[in-house]
């Protein structure tokens, strides 16, 4: 877990995410926006999903679902697709098993994602830790359809980071042990 900085640029210990639980010691599973949310204030690489950068993508890739007419809820925020995201992973995959094979899946999109990137971004020297705008730095690219698979994976990889952070923390929390693959 990332520490957040106190305000004297130190950073303080962590606290552990409020996941409640009742009185027989089973999770109360409406805590569990708590822990988002907890996630997304003191965690790194959870909290990317907030930055502008991610936000503009977020956006794009949204802008780019509904002029394709696919069937996507559109949120206002790319955090707000993320905690839903979350709920509705612990929704559809409520057993153990049912849960590792998601977070299963969220690291092999992610690694996937993440590689096309690594790839894409030496290919056309795009400098994206100092860029101040993805979309804009993903005009290298010469073909509207490798700008779209690119930016679709900065998407994807970020959503997958925070996603597997958040779900891997409660898949611990309810089945007492730490996610292996």
């Amino acid at each position: 877990m990332v520490s957040a900085p106190s305000p004297n640029g130190k950073e303080d210990p962590p606290q552990q995410p409020p996941l409640l639980r009742d009185a027989k010691g089973r999770i109360d599973v409406d805590s569990v926006p708590d822990v988002i949310q907890w996630f997304l204030d003191y965690d790194s690489r959870v909290a990317m999903i907030k930055h502008p950068r991610v936000e503009e993508v977020f956006q794009w890739k949204q802008e780019q679902s509904r002029q394709l007419s696919e069937e996507i809820f559109l949120f206002n925020r790319a955090e707000d697709r993320l905690a839903i995201g979350i709920i509705q992973a612990l929704s559809e995959n409520a057993t153990e098993r049912k849960l590792h094979s998601w977070i299963g899946q969220l690291l092999n999109a992610l690694d996937t994602a993440s590689k096309a990137n690594e790839s894409v971004s030496q290919a056309y020297g795009l400098d994206l830790a100092s860029a101040t705008s993805i979309v804009n730095a993903a005009a290298r690219i010469p073909s509207q359809r490798g700008r779209n698979d690119f930016l679709v994976n900065c998407w994807v990889e970020t959503l997958c980071t925070a996603e597997a952070r958040v779900l891997g923390w409660l898949y611990k929390e309810f089945y007492g042990k730490a996610y292996a693959p």
